[in-house]
């Protein structure tokens, strides 16, 4: 079984977010909107098949990343979200939360080794 197949996302906290996302749109050229910017790239297997990386900068009051202290959580592309589940709670890893699905996948919250939250994403891609 693939477990992860990609970058899904980097987030990040930022004392101001709006500013982040303009300082990057200004000088590096990342075409910004609220939620930060989208890469889109071709799956190199399947050119046909597209897919996204979303770049997003965070508030820092946000309570998003917790129970992680830290100031950043990645996000990770998955096949199968809930066969994935299943052998990682086997395996006896932290599951923060129940699988949520939305119309452009499938999502799921644990925690690593060093307590860094973590996010499983199954697109619908």
């Amino acid at each position: 079984m693939k477990k992860v197949t990609g970058i899904g996302g980097i987030f990040f906290k930022s004392k101001d977010p709006e500013a982040m996302r303009a300082w990057y749109q200004q000088h590096l050229g990342l075409d910004t909107n609220a939620y930060g910017a989208s890469f889109e790239w071709r799956d190199a297997a399947d050119p046909e098949k597209k897919g996204t990386t979303q770049w997003s900068p965070f508030a820092e009051s946000t309570g998003y990343f917790a129970p992680s202290e830290k100031e950043f959580m990645i996000n990770y592309r998955v096949e199968n979200l809930e066969a994935l589940v299943a052998e990682l709670q086997q395996s006896g890893v932290t599951i923060l939360d129940g699988i949520e699905t939305y119309d452009y996948g499938k999502f799921v919250h644990i925690l690593d080794a060093e307590g860094n939250k973590i996010e499983l994403w199954e697109p619908v891609d």
